[in-house]
């Protein structure tokens, strides 16, 4: 199924803070996917997500 949420992250150290936005997407079955993309370290990278976010989902 594909993803209808993403949880984007600045860095892995992120995490904690957003698996409880994973758990709650669970539990209501709501598709999504994870990423960790830093906007201040590698832009391009989170324009590219951003940009081909629609075409996942």
């Amino acid at each position: 199924m594909q993803p209808l949420v993403g949880l984007i992250m600045g860095s892995k150290s992120d995490w904690p803070t957003m698996e409880h936005a994973a758990a709650m997407l669970e539990k209501l079955g709501v598709p999504y996917e994870t990423k960790v993309v830093s906007a201040h370290r590698t832009p391009d990278l989170l324009f590219d997500y951003a940009k081909t976010a629609a075409d996942r989902g």
